[in-house]
């Protein structure tokens, strides 16, 4: 009886002690599930339209799992598992990565912010993606080419990320890693946010570089081509710029710059069906200016508005030489929430190429292949309607 009353008082002190365990950690399913049909000019060479079926204009479809456990005093252990995938065709977002946005463990602190190590987001992709970008670093051409030097770089491999906020300035800063044996600096990546909150109006400013290897495998750019150059740089900065009007009115604007030295940035600024180019540029500089506006018209219907205008210098143009290029975009997206995880949308957006930026579009080539290069032929109206569900 003893030992049987013994076992007892043991087995239930383990089952509290489980169960006090269990209450102070959680883990998480989340996750998107964002689909289009979308009509597009200009889509295909000779000027062919076309209908698709697509991802939304801002969010790629993905799943993830989250937690974190209590240490007590303020300090929690974390990490997120977050997997991008092709809703229309069920296939991985990025071939043979199966978390391909995002895959790190850390420690947080409620006064000191977080430390966190593995695969993550840049910080501009957190700062622009989340508050600064009308667009959300979105995903069609049309409204995500300003970030298509640097897109490769968004997310980070072998990284060391740490974020805090401290009264009104937050802090969101990076090392990636290059694993480049007996070159510390090859293929490694530096990069910091820093935003400022003064009431109604937020601002920001950022920096971000890369050093990208002939080989990339490995480095903290992953499995991307590598450079033609060893070692050649791309660099980003941007100043940003939201201000609450209203609490159903946002203004926003920016100023981004990248300069690329990698000769990627001309084939990455291609759409698919785009013309061969006959070489690419040593040391592209991209401007690009941007506003933007988001309006809840009412408690369901929510409206955004951008207008970009990008100017790049030294690009390869589809003549072979080098020089100058102008591209503009202007979009209206509206939103319609069923609930606060449901959500239909439609999109119009509209672009237009001229110089450098005629060698991005299809329809910059006739139906022989050979270049057109005419007004006509590089622009493009989309038009999509989706649905968006959360869970």
């Amino acid at each position: 009886m003893n030992r049987i009353a013994i076992s007892s008082a043991v087995g239930a002190v383990f089952v509290a002690g489980a169960s006090s365990a269990l209450a102070q950690s959680s883990v998480a399913l989340y996750g998107i599930v964002d689909e289009a049909v979308r009509y597009q000019t200009n889509a295909g060479p000779g000027g062919d339209d076309q209908v698709s079926m697509t991802s939304g204009p801002e969010t790629h479809s993905r799943w993830g799992l989250r937690g974190s456990e209590d240490l007590g005093d303020g300090w929690s252990a974390i990490f997120r598992l977050e997997n991008g995938f092709e809703a229309f065709n069920g296939q991985l977002h990025v071939p043979n990565t199966l978390f391909s946005r995002q895959a790190f463990v850390g420690i947080s602190n409620d006064k000191w912010g977080s430390l966190t190590f593995g695969r993550q987001y840049a910080p501009a992709y957190d700062t622009l993606g989340d508050i600064f970008d009308p667009l959300t670093v979105g995903n069609y051409w049309q409204n995500s080419w300003p970030y298509n030097g640097i897109g490769s770089y968004l997310e980070v491999n072998n990284s060391v990320k740490y974020k805090g906020t401290f009264e009104n300035l937050a802090i969101n800063a990076l090392y990636g890693f290059g694993n480049q044996p007996g070159a510390l600096g090859l293929g490694a990546t530096y990069a910091v946010e820093l935003t400022y909150t003064l009431g109604p109006a937020k601002l920001n400013a950022g920096f971000q570089q890369v050093s990208v290897p002939m080989s990339a495998t490995g480095s903290s750019v992953g499995n991307s081509v590598g450079s033609t150059i060893n070692g050649a740089k791309t660099n980003f900065l941007h100043i940003s710029g939201a201000y609450q009007v209203t609490h159903d009115v946002r203004l926003l604007a920016g100023w981004l710059r990248a300069q690329d030295q990698t000769g990627l940035t001309d084939l990455y600024m291609q759409q698919s069906g785009a013309p061969a180019l006959k070489g690419t540029s040593p040391n592209r500089i991209d401007d690009t200016y941007y506003v933007g506006a988001n309006w809840q018209a009412m408690a369901p219907l929510l409206f955004t508005f951008a207008y970009y205008y990008g100017h790049a210098r030294n690009a390869a143009l589809l003549d072979g030489s080098l020089g100058t290029g102008v591209n503009q975009s202007a979009t209206i997206l509206a939103e319609y929430s069923f609930s606060r995880q449901s959500e239909i949308y439609a999109i119009t957006d509209w672009s237009r190429g001229t110089g450098a930026f005629a060698a991005d579009y299809p329809g910059g080539v006739d139906a022989a292949g050979v270049p057109i290069n005419t007004i006509g032929r590089t622009n493009q109206l989309g038009v999509a309607i989706g649905l968006r569900k959360m869970f």
